[in-house]
């Protein structure tokens, strides 16, 4: 059978445009004598739909859109078509959806296959709007008795879990027992570093295990915090890879159900490049969806805001970038020099706007209320803050988007000014730790020197005070990002992390201060997610509470 792969970056909302993309395909794979075309998990709504769902108009357009689609398949009598969607389930109790992958082929739907295992963990929240079917079925097309499965119904595996099955029932296992010649996964499933090695282990599994080619279509693109990167795959029966799609762009091929792969054929994106190219295309889908085109970036000579505008400019273009230096009396030369070289190895639009006047006159605004007062982090953030309504007055006046630079290193222990380093519309490194911009920055720099050495040299500082540095205040940034990501990312308690060697009264203060940081992050833009666990909508931590974990 020829069967059209299609690795498509619908918008979330978007039917008309999701639906206009379906139909020009779909005419192009008939006029190829395509067999059938395959798209992603939710194509038609694009994933995820959130709350969307719960708008009965929202629906109606949806069952609109699909009753097209049956009537335009009589146009295209040779080639069926298989995406997702959601359906009502037609139930009086329980949610009143499925999440569902429809086989429509000669003016009928041959087949609606309803999503079983719904996640909730991590980023997921699909049982606030979805039922599991009752049963799961095959059905044969074209002489091929195809197993169709959704996502995570082919994600109950017990050496993923870590030996914790989370699910009592297994699709995959269910669909290979009634006897299949073909299995199909439609995908929409997020991005975070090493996930593309994990999920071709696990699909190629299926396919050994029972003796069947596999094919695993994926969502691309990012929406909101959640990024897709594609490699969507055929693999064949044994296991082996026969066919890898591209990484973070959309993508279109046709596969023959009998080609075979060859062992060793597979090699999983580099760490750093599937990074950057994820942060990329989460900036400009951000941008793009939310119909904004240019980006203004606070330029403090450091690490972070460098990578950021380096990111900006591959995602957006040179021209739609700028970069502002706001020195103020505590910021060095050698910061604003920095900021001026990296706009000139960009060639992005650079200013320098003082902030000292500014700040004399917050101070002396404030003097008599303050009489008696010892300078401190008050008048530390009045310049983070002068800086952040400087950024917000360019993006106003400009009709652009400001970037907030902050890593997740800062973030989680709130090493970050509220209405100040934290304002804009996206934060691009909040998943990135310190140590791995240091990295990514090795990567942006690996054929020519675009980040200035000075930049990567220098010891991180706010210069918000004389002689400030990051180490004043913080433990080194190795030691912080290794509890970091015990405590945040592997869920380790205080104890646990102790016990792999680390000092008891850093542990402590690093738990203490993520817990009391909270309220800032509820606050913060939304940030790209590239790790297993994202301060987000992934993290969902009180912030009124008392709790030492």
């Amino acid at each position: 059978m020829r069967i059209t792969m299609a690795q498509l970056n619908p918008v979330v909302g978007d039917i008309t445009g999701n639906l206009k993309r379906i139909t020009e395909l779909w005419s192009i794979c008939h006029a190829q004598e395509s067999d059938l075309l395959i798209l992603s998990e939710l194509f038609l709504v694009g994933y995820p739909p959130r709350d969307l769902l719960e708008r009965s108009a929202f629906i109606d357009r949806v069952n609109a859109a699909i009753q097209e689609l049956i009537k335009l398949s009589l146009d295209y009598t040779g080639t069926g078509i298989l995406f997702g969607a959601p359906l009502p389930t037609g139930n009086s109790t329980g949610h009143s959806l499925y999440n569902s992958a429809l086989l429509i082929y000669q003016g009928e739907i041959l087949l609606t296959q309803h999503k079983s295992l719904l996640p909730t963990y991590d980023v997921f929240d699909e049982a606030r709007y979805f039922e599991p079917p009752a049963s799961i079925n095959t059905i044969k097309f074209k002489g091929l008795r195809l197993g169709i499965s959704i996502c995570e119904d082919a994600w109950n595996d017990k050496d993923w879990w870590r030996g914790a099955v989370c699910y009592n029932f297994d699709p995959i296992k269910e669909l290979a027992q009634k006897g299949i010649d073909l299995l199909v996964n439609i995908s929409a499933s997020p991005y975070f570093i090493n996930k593309e090695d994990v999920r071709f282990r696990l699909m190629s599994k299926h396919a050994r295990n029972y003796g069947v080619p596999l094919i695993y279509v994926n969502q691309v693109g990012a929406n909101d915090e959640l990024i897709f990167d594609g490699r969507s795959m055929f693999i064949d029966k044994d296991g082996k890879m026969v066919v890898l799609f591209s990484a973070f762009e959309e993508d279109v091929q046709t596969i023959i159900t009998d080609q075979k792969g060859e062992s060793g054929n597979y090699y999983p994106q580099n760490d750093m490049q599937s990074l950057y190219q994820s942060l990329v295309l989460g900036i400009r889908d951000y941008f793009r969806k939310c119909g904004f085109s240019r980006a203004i970036i606070g330029l403090s000579g450091g690490i972070d805001s460098a990578v950021t505008a380096c990111l900006a400019v591959a995602a957006l273009g040179k021209e739609n970038v700028l970069g502002i230096s706001m020195p103020s009396v505590y910021s060095s030369a050698g910061s604003v020099d920095d900021s001026r070289s990296l706009a000139h190895n960009l060639n992005i639009d650079f200013k320098i706007i003082s902030i000292s006047d500014i700040f004399s006159a917050y101070l002396g605004t404030l003097k008599d209320h303050f009489a008696g007062k010892e300078s401190d982090i008050t008048e530390e953030n009045i310049q983070a803050r002068i800086r952040g309504n400087i950024l917000m007055a360019f993006a106003n006046k400009y009709g652009s988007m400001v970037l907030s630079t902050g890593n997740k290193s800062e973030i989680a222990v709130g090493y970050c000014t509220l209405y100040g380093d934290m304002c804009g519309g996206l934060s691009v490194l909040a998943d990135v730790s310190k140590t791995m911009v240091y990295e990514l920055t090795g990567y942006i720099n690996r054929e020519q020197e675009v980040i200035p050495r000075a930049t990567v040299e220098k010891a991180p500082s706010a210069e918000l005070k004389p002689g400030q540095k990051d180490q004043d205040t913080l433990p080194p940034y190795d030691v912080l990002d290794a509890i970091l990501n015990y405590y945040v990312e592997e869920n380790f308690s205080a104890a646990d992390i102790i016990a792999q060697g680390f000092d008891a009264e850093t542990v402590q203060w690093v738990i203490k201060t993520v817990n009391r940081n909270e309220y800032k992050r509820k606050q913060a833009a939304p940030g790209l997610k590239v790790s297993s666990r994202a301060f987000g909508a992934g993290r969902r931590m009180p912030i009124a509470a008392r709790y030492d974990i």
